[in-house]
């Protein structure tokens, strides 16, 4: 018996070792690309479109970063659900420190749907003057170039919307560290491999740039209002327009809180689930992206027969060689090379989190327990 599950653990090592080198070479493939595309003069008038809920980490600077942009013409407008919300304020003394911006605030009080967030964005959108919309995060911030190199492949008109890769902006926590980690060694290899194996068919929250038109196409925000993976919809629904998604080479940053480990877990556990009811056959595929704690128990298992620790090397070593080609040479995370320690910690939990996300429906959304079906959030029962 344990024989025969030391040579199933190997198997799916070599799966997982298959998925890394993959990895590495869409990485790669995406710096190469990135290196050659060029960067048009198309400037179009831009209106961010960004949603407030309390006050998030480095806000106020994400805030100013947006104000700073080397372009010729751009608006932002906030939303808030609630008149108390105390993110106002931070908007108020942003107006009053730039005031040669167009900034708006929206009060969006009426609930059009389970997901706060985009009830907000569908009320926000009347007040939105231009053509070309943004929708990003509260917590990014971004360099003076990012809009003139977002909008710049707008100039092609099959072009239906650009995204951006980001890098986790780790607090002093543990949880927060391990979020950060995860972000730069296993959600963005996943992006970039599904880039390269089956194109892009999704956003990422960090940027979602697009026309008012294709909005318009795929239903408004209205038909987003009860999904959780709102980001992953309006970029799989552009796509299916037959509209192109594009990756930019810009990278963003992220902010992220002070996650305690149970934060952290909540957190994890709420995108698992989110990814299984929005493409299943695709979720149980990521079983194999586990290689590393594969190989442990195939060590294990195999009571660390020579062959199973020449497997483990070989499999850290590929594994290390993933990470630091997307943390370190796509994303430029400066803050990876301190956190590389936490790699095995992080891959072990990644796979737990992976058998845990079929053990419910239900997870938890700033305080709000939902029941998921289909990829749409429902209230959960008391």
């Amino acid at each position: 018996m344990f024989a025969a599950l030391a040579i199933l653990f190997a198997l799916l090592t070599l799966a997982g070792l298959a998925y890394y080198i993959i990895s590495i070479f869409s990485a790669r493939s995406f710096l190469h690309d990135a290196a050659l595309r060029q960067r048009t003069s198309y400037t179009p008038p831009v209106s961010f479109l960004k949603p407030l809920k309390g006050i998030d980490p480095g806000i106020y600077e994400a805030f100013r970063s947006h104000c700073l942009q080397d372009y010729p013409e751009f608006e932002i407008v906030f939303g808030v659900s609630d008149p108390n919300d105390a993110a106002i304020p931070l908007v108020q003394q942003l107006q009053r420190e730039f005031p040669s911006v167009a900034i708006k605030l929206v009060i969006a009080e009426r609930a059009l749907g389970a997901n706060g967030k985009v009830s907000t964005l569908a009320q926000m959108l009347p007040h939105a003057r231009y053509d070309h919309l943004i929708v990003n995060d509260s917590d990014i911030t971004i360099t003076t170039d990012y809009l003139s190199r977002v909008m710049s492949p707008f100039a092609d008109s099959k072009v239906g919307m650009v995204t951006c890769l980001y890098r986790g902006i780790a607090a002093n926590t543990l949880g927060s560290k391990l979020e950060s980690l995860g972000i730069a060694t296993d959600f963005i290899p996943g992006v970039l491999t599904a880039r390269t194996l089956q194109g892009v068919k999704f956003g990422l929250g960090s940027t979602l740039a697009f026309r008012r038109s294709s909005l318009q196409r795929i239903g408004g925000f209205e038909s987003l209002v009860d999904h959780l993976a709102d980001d992953y919809e309006l970029g799989a629904r552009i796509a299916a327009l037959g509209e192109k998604v594009i990756v930019s080479e810009m990278i963003v940053g992220h902010h992220l809180p002070a996650y305690t480990f149970g934060d952290f877990f909540d957190h994890q556990l709420r995108w698992a689930r989110a990814v299984r009811d929005s493409r299943r056959a695709g979720y149980l595929g990521l079983a194999i992206t586990h290689a590393l704690p594969w190989a442990l128990l195939a060590v294990l298992f195999a009571k660390a027969a020579p062959w199973s620790l020449a497997l483990l090397l070989v499999t850290f070593l590929v594994r290390l060689t993933m990470a630091i080609t997307v943390g370190h040479h796509v994303l430029r995370d400066p803050q990876l090379a301190r956190h590389l320690w936490l790699l095995p910690l992080r891959d072990v939990l990644g796979l737990v989190l992976w058998f845990a996300s079929f053990a419910g429906h239900t997870i938890v959304w700033r305080g709000d327990r939902f029941t998921l079906k289909d990829g749409k959030l429902h209230p959960a029962k008391s």
